[in-house]
Parts: structure tokens; sequence; C-alpha cells
């Protein structure tokens, strides 16, 4: 299924780290973007939408015997291509410039002097952009203009405006780049000639016709876990569809949250008036996942488990298609398209090759919107804010968030932190600011003093993250009395709790979840 575009830009993802980054700076200016693999076959991107390229970051040397290289083809589109660090490499390479290895690198904060060029209309003659690179451009292609430089790189931009070519050696889509968007900006307004009317709750009637056109008179059974994208999904379907043909089917595997099932039932029911069936197989998730400790193994054991689920249920109506509530970042952190995988997502690429449901009959609305575009779906369609900006919760549930393997044991004990955690976070009036918040069981244990007597209990690690789209994140800075408060009380309130630590890791490096 498509969404109605008018134009579009297309990013070929060459492995960098901040590529998702680019394409949220474009959607964010109302342009419609997508990542693709850099080897995707043109033919199956180029279209009459078509307004520009953007060829992205990546870790290898353009000169490597095994570096991603495309051909020229994608320069003669018609439309502006813009290289980005190894893309800017890249478009040196192929046009007859040289590329070596830096005597400097540059890392982080960098000032980059600009000259009058069209990619920097606006912007100041000297301002701070985000550099990470070994490798520069020495001596640029034959026709080619250098537009910006640093202290160690001389060649930081430049351009064939002649033929609608661009490059820069930094990173524009980084948030330490000051003026990048504006950079980003004039390239798709001033360069590509976009008209930045793209809204993601512009495309609701487009999606619920696709839904319509894909079932057709069929039935569907839709995974609902109570979060925000498998809501707003069942939301969608729920317009598409008769009710005789939708049936919410929301598993209780065990792993959820203290009192989660309970609240998901009245909620969905009450507010969205959804059909929801409740299945409780919480019995069947534990003992599959007895003895489990590699995350990736539970991730797959629980993918599977949900679609045998699902295909119960679907049997019991009728249903032979599947709908889930997968988001773009699912789809990019899983390695579709040729992205690296971080983690398997349990409802990308997760189905049994034996399953009642084939592979068009998947139905994922949401699967090219980041999270924020979903949430802006989801008020469109008149979801109640709450419900809407509900802070994620992960499909394997507390699997992911109990370090090494799952005992009943465990999860009771990491369900009252965490209900502990997210009570005192939210007396504090921090919920609203905070994308994700959660208790992690590390599976280690440490030696304390509790009342003269030494002890061997769990560390629980508390995690909280601020975030607009999920692909970066910030570790909250939570006030230090709100902690101390949430750590007295588990270590006071939690039997079998001696230690708790609070995780300031950002998104890259680290994931939001532990596992």
């Amino acid at each position: 299924m498509g969404l109605a575009i008018r134009e579009k830009i297309i990013i070929l993802d060459f492995g960098g780290q901040y590529n998702q980054l680019i394409a949220r700076r474009i959607r964010e200016a109302g342009v419609y973007c997508e990542i693709l693999n850099y080897a995707a076959p043109i033919e199956t991107w180029r279209d009459d939408g078509l307004k520009g390229v953007i060829l992205t970051g990546g870790p290898n040397s353009v000169y490597g015997e095994n570096a991603p290289r495309l051909g020229r083809e994608v320069f003669e589109l018609g439309v502006p291509v813009l290289g980005i660090c190894y893309g800017m490499q890249l478009i040196n390479y192929l046009f007859g410039g040289k590329v070596e290895s830096a005597e400097v690198g540059e890392y982080g904060h960098t000032t980059l002097f600009t000259e009058d060029a069209p990619l920097f209309a606006g912007v100041s003659r000297e301002t701070a952009v985000f550099m990470n690179h070994n490798d520069r451009v020495s001596v640029p292609p034959e026709g080619f203009t250098v537009d910006a430089r640093t202290d160690h790189c001389p060649v930081a931009a430049f351009s064939d405006a002649s033929r609608g070519i661009y490059g820069v050696q930094f990173h524009p889509e980084v948030r330490h780049s000051v003026e990048g968007v504006k950079m980003l900006r004039n390239f798709a307004f001033g360069i590509c000639g976009c008209a930045g009317d793209y809204r993601a709750e512009d495309m609701i009637e487009r999606m619920v016709q696709d839904i319509r056109s894909a079932v057709g008179d069929g039935k569907v059974v839709a995974g609902l876990s109570g979060g925000v994208d498998s809501s707003v999904a069942c939301a969608l379907a729920g317009r598409a569809l008769r009710r005789d043909q939708l049936t919410c089917v929301f598993v209780d595997h065990g792993l959820l949250r203290l009192n989660e099932a309970e609240q998901v039932m009245r909620t969905y029911r009450d507010n969205l008036g959804l059909n929801v069936v409740h299945v409780d197989a919480s019995e069947r998730f534990l003992e599959a996942l007895k003895g489990v400790t590699e995350p990736e193994r539970k991730r797959k054991i629980i993918g599977e488990l949900f679609v045998r689920v699902f295909e119960e249920e679907a049997r019991k109506t009728g249903a032979d298609f599947l709908l889930q509530g997968t988001i773009y970042p699912d789809k990019i952190e899983s390695g579709m398209g040729g992205s690296a995988t971080i983690k398997s997502h349990h409802n990308v690429g997760g189905l049994p090759k034996d399953s009642l449901f084939k592979k068009d009959h998947i139905i994922e609305p949401l699967s090219l919107l980041f999270k924020d575009e979903v949430r802006a779906v989801g008020e469109g369609l008149g979801i109640p804010h709450d419900m809407v900006w509900r802070q994620p919760f992960p499909g394997p549930g507390l699997a992911v968030r109990v370090i090494g393997d799952i005992t009943r044991e465990k999860l009771d004990l990491l369900r009252a932190c965490d209900a502990i955690y997210l009570e005192e976070l939210k007396n504090a009036g921090l919920s609203e600011a905070i994308w994700q918040s959660f208790a992690v069981l590390t599976g280690v244990r440490t030696v304390g003093c509790m009342g003269d007597d030494r002890t061997y209990g769990y560390c629980v690690g508390l995690r909280a993250v601020t975030s607009d789209d999920a692909m970066t994140v910030e570790a909250a800075e939570i006030p230090y009395p709100v902690l101390k408060k949430c750590v007295s009380r588990i270590i006071g309130e939690v039997p079998g709790v001696n230690r708790v630590v609070y995780d300031i890791t950002g998104k890259p490096p680290g994931t939001i979840e532990w596992e």
C-alpha cells in the first residue's frame, strides 16, 4: 500500500549511522522522502514525483576494494543530487576528483566557512557543523566549484550547479550542525523546487482507501498491543472496514506492565469502540521463553508465537489478512531495504514459512511513517490525546527489559519497580515531557547492606529518554530529588533489590531498550 504522494525525495543509503535523521529533517520540512538501499534498481523508485536524490554517509572509504558504489545513471535522471559525507566522496570519485586520507580527521563540532552558493543561501559565512570523517576530497572534479571549507578540510562542500550536483563533507542532518536544517531546506525547496505540501494526517483517507482496496470483502485480524502504533493502525482499519470484517486481538503474553491488560481492554473497548478479543496466552509465552537469554532469540520466539495466536483467532473468524502497527523505524532498524540490522522487531520479517497469512495479505498502513507522523494521524482520526501520546511499549514487552532468562519471579519484581518509577515521574509532573521511561532488571546481583545485614540483591536500571521520532534520543534530565525518591521507594518496597542505577546513554550509541 502506498501513500498519495505528489512529490518526493529519495535517500540512497550507504550505511551511515545518521541516515534516518536525513529523512526526518526532510519530512519535517513538509517533503515526503524514503530511504532505500543504494543498490535499489532505479526503475523501482523513479517516477514523475521524483524531485531529488540524496546520497548518504557510510563507514567505507570510497577507494576501498569493496566500497559500495553507484553508476552515473542517478545523475542522469534530470533531478538534483546531494551527497553527504561518503555520498560527497562518491560523487568526487565518479566524476574524476581525488579523495585521500586526511592528515587530521574531524569529529564533532567544526567551524565551516561558506561561500555564496545555492546550498548556503541565508546561511552564515561562519557556522558550526558536525563532522565525522577520516577521508576528504583533496581535488574536486573538473567543473565543480568549492562552496565551503574548514581549517582542516579545504573542500568541505562543492557543487556543479549546471548539472544539479552538490556535496557536503559534514552532516547537516545532525542538530549539532546549527544551520543544517536550513541547508537541507535549501536543497529541497530552492534547488529541487519542492512545494512542501506533505502532511502525514492528510494521508488518512488515502490509507483508508488502501486498506479497503487490499481487503475487499475479506476479513482481518489486527494485532492490538495497546501501544500508539497498533492503536492507530486499528483505528484506520476500523474506519475502512465493516465491524464484521475486523477483529482486534489483544494478546496478553505475560510480559506486560502492572495492570496493563485490564487497562488496555477498558481503554480500547470504551474509547475506540473496536471489536476486541482478549487472549490470555501468558503460560504459553513464558514456557517458550524458559531458559532463553539471547535477546534476538527472545524476539524471534515472541514474534512467531504472536503470529500463531493471530492465526488461531483468524481461523475462528475466517480471516486471512493480518494487520500490524509496523512503522518506518521498525523496518529501518530491522535491516529492511539494506540498512544495517540494529535489532529485530517482532512484527518485521517474522512470519513463519508455513504461516496462514501470505506475504501479500499483511496490512501495514503505517509502515512508511515515523512515530510523530503516526501520532499526527492518530490525532486526525480523533483518538483521545492521552492515548495518542502514550509512551511507546515494545511488542516483546518486559522480555527485553529482563536481562537474561525470564521467570515469573523476575517479571513480578520488575513490574513492581516499574510501577513505582512511573508513579513518581507522574507525581513530579514529568510524564508528558518524557518520550519513554521504564525500569530494567539488569541481571546483575550486587552486595549491599540493609538493616545491618549483608544482602546480595538485584541491580535495577532506570531509563528515561526524550525524543521526537525514536531514531535518536537523549537521556532525560530527571531532577536528583525525584530520582532519589524513586531509588528509596524501590529498595524499600521491592524485596530482592538493593541497588538502582540511572542510564544516561543516548541513541546513538545505545538503543532505547537494553535488549
